[in-house]
């Protein structure tokens, strides 16, 4: 960390000192490290009004309102809600006048004893920027990656400070921000929410704010449903068959919607009851396989809302290497899954060149990328795409029949890799899918 900005220890008692800055802490999970951070550093009665920990579920449903799911946003802003309403009430008549107030909140759920929890959990703070000032809120959701339930407690008393000094002090800056709220915590979180809120933070809203999470690199993807705002891709993931159509998408065409539709389609015969029905998604990279420039944010929002038009949601993944894709899904499902691409990008999927970064180069990506129950659907594409190919490229393909679509059947792979995409097919991971 850059050693001319506070740590956790002198932002904390930076807000003690602050005498205009007064608040709340509720913390459900994880212990009450985000409290402990402001009670052990002195002057804690210049900030805390109040602490308190509604750990059983009984008494957490009868302060804050029953709900189907304890880790959740709806939990967290019912804690911001009630805790807010209540500072307000109690203490704006006596200290109003002088006092931007807070209400910080979060539950979580950290490692359990038997390890076999997923950690995750929402923070979120309600705030004035001063006195007698309208309410702002800003929600995370974040995923714990420490190996044991101490370290992950850690960590969220570490980001709930960093919350805190943000909101007050670089919330004109996203990126000012989000290096706020990860400073001290590298490789220890993963937030792939950001949803700001309030008249303060009106240049703000949760698209860019969650794309700006991916850019910055401090999500490895981030999803944005057909329907409605950003949410945790662990949301729609968990236990589901999942059908990806990745690609950067440049150009969003009819032809990807039959892509992911028909396969879609294709996944649901191959399931049996027991399965829920499988879930599309288009999976929007910023960049190329072998590019190394990267799509801005403001690029992705747009691919991100021509994509949802077609009717999908839309997964954006921080790296464009398939087998990524898949050790990602494999957190949350290990149910089928199935990747749909045209012929050109097989080919390009077995170049040797792009796989330098791996001790076994090609065959440890393929060995990666066809995990238990990975299958990879090859879709026709119209013959003009190989007019976008170099003259190597182009050669990999024969001349497509009179329908103009060019399969599976006419890429003419070189050796060494033409015995392995024969292997692949001979062994059912990869094999043509008819168009819809």
């Amino acid at each position: 960390m850059d050693s001319s900005r506070p740590d956790t220890h002198l932002k904390a008692l930076t807000i003690n000192l602050d005498p205009a800055i007064y608040g709340v802490l509720a913390e459900i999970g994880a212990g009450q490290e985000v409290a402990r951070w402001f009670l052990q550093v002195g002057a804690a009665s210049g900030t805390v009004a109040k602490t308190i920990s509604a750990y059983d579920m009984t008494v957490s449903d009868a302060i804050y309102g029953k709900v189907s799911r304890y880790v959740s946003r709806e939990r967290v802003e019912g804690m911001l809600t009630h805790e807010w309403d209540l500072l307000l009430d109690r203490l704006g008549p006596s200290k109003g006048a002088t006092t931007r107030f807070f209400a910080f909140a979060d539950t979580i759920s950290a490692r359990n004893f038997g390890g076999v929890n997923e950690c995750h959990g929402w923070l979120g703070i309600r705030f004035q920027t001063q006195p007698g000032g309208a309410a702002n809120t800003a929600i995370l959701h974040v995923n714990l990656l420490d190996q044991n339930n101490l370290l992950q407690q850690q960590a969220v008393g570490i980001l709930g400070v960093n919350l805190v000094y943000a909101v007050f002090h670089h919330r004109d800056s996203l990126p000012e921000f989000l290096t706020a709220l990860f400073e001290e915590l590298s490789g220890r979180v993963e937030v792939d929410l950001f949803a700001p809120s309030g008249p303060d933070l009106a240049g703000l809203d949760d698209r860019t704010a969650t794309l700006e999470l991916l850019t910055q690199g401090l999500a490895e993807a981030v999803l944005f449903p057909v329907d409605g705002a950003p949410r945790p891709p662990s949301e729609l993931l968990r236990k589901r068959p999942l059908v990806f159509a990745p690609g950067v998408f440049a150009q969003v065409e009819p032809l990807h919607h039959a892509m992911l539709s028909s396969s879609c389609t294709r996944l649901a015969t191959e399931l049996d009851a027991a399965h829920r029905e499988p879930l599309p998604l288009f999976v929007l990279s910023p960049r190329h396989i072998d590019a190394e420039s990267t799509a801005s944010s403001e690029t992705l929002a747009t691919r991100v809302e021509q994509l949802r038009a077609l009717g999908c949601d839309v997964l954006v993944s921080r790296e464009p290497e398939l087998y990524r894709l898949v050790r990602y899904a494999l957190r949350y499902t290990a149910e089928p899954i199935r990747i749909v691409l045209g012929a050109v990008t097989v080919a390009d999927l077995l170049r040797t060149r792009l796989y330098k970064g791996l001790n076994g180069e090609l065959m440890e990506a393929l060995a990666r990328l066809f995990a238990y129950n990975v299958h990879m659907y090859v879709y026709p594409t119209p013959t003009q795409v190989l007019d976008r190919l170099s003259a190597e490229s182009a050669s990999w393909f024969t001349t497509p029949g009179d329908d103009g679509m060019i399969t599976l059947e006419h890429l003419r792979v070189p050796a060494p890799q033409s015995h392995l995409l024969a292997y692949l097919i001979d062994s059912g991971v990869i094999y043509s899918v008819p168009t819809a």
